[in-house]
């Protein structure tokens, strides 16, 4: 079932980052967004998120999906990460697009928190001052607060960046078991090559040449071998 459609999409701002483009999305999907740097990742997942308006085409949803109800963790700047609130608030207001204009959180959205950081093993932190946290602890706060807003499809936006090696594995594996056991399509922007060869069902790729496919047709792309090579020659796997 198809859950997003995107048509015929030029973004940007005052000048094009991409043109022309054109993709779906199904339930189910692990859909990694690869690029270089300024190649328009960002502007994509403002777009889809409603947040910008596409220069040309559209973004349909589908499938059951609806605007409010998309998951979205977004990159934390230095100011997010020192932010001074307990895990139990950062994790709550995550249900802010289910009270529309009610001024209270009901007692289903209070126990909707409490499942969603009891599922990132961050339950018995409810109480702790959320900048006390550890950076993968932080990350794993906001992706109950972002789970607390998502149905059915969750966007990410390198979620693992600044993160140390150990951490990075244990979140993509989080994403992993939430995409393939609880059935949450995931849209997420990164620099991994890595992990999207181990952990996509599909890329989509931003460069002078647009690709959107599965993740082996991508491997053996032009796109996919260059960056093959350059993680065989013991560069980082980064696009």
């Amino acid at each position: 079932m198809i859950q997003m459609s995107c048509k015929g999409l030029t973004l940007g701002y005052n000048s094009a980052l991409v043109q022309n483009l054109s993709f779906t999305v199904a339930e189910g999907d692990c859909l990694y967004i690869l690029g270089e740097n300024g190649a328009g990742k960002s502007t994509l997942m403002k777009t889809i998120l409603g947040l910008l308006t596409p220069l040309e085409g559209s973004v349909d949803l589908g499938g059951g999906v609806h605007a409010n109800e998309i998951g979205y963790l977004p990159q934390q700047s230095q100011a997010q990460r020192d932010f001074p609130a307990t895990v139990w608030e950062v994790a709550l207001s995550g249900c802010q697009s289910r009270c529309g204009l009610r001024p209270f959180y009901t007692q289903e959205e209070k126990e909707l928190a409490r499942q969603s950081l009891r599922r990132m093993d961050m339950e018995r932190f409810s109480k702790r001052c959320y900048r006390e946290l550890s950076g993968g602890q932080q990350q794993r706060v906001l992706l109950a607060r972002a789970l607390c807003a998502a149905r059915k499809m969750l966007l990410l936006d390198e979620p693992v960046a600044g993160l140390d090696p150990a951490a990075s594995r244990e979140f993509y594996q989080i994403i992993a078991q939430l995409n393939e056991k609880d059935g949450v399509t995931i849209l997420m922007i990164s620099h991994d090559m890595e992990a999207a060869l181990r952990y996509a069902s599909h890329i989509l790729y931003l460069g002078e040449k647009v690709f959107f496919g599965t993740r082996d047709a991508f491997a053996q792309s032009n796109s996919g071998r260059r960056y093959l090579e350059q993680g065989e020659g013991g560069r980082a796997w980064h696009c």
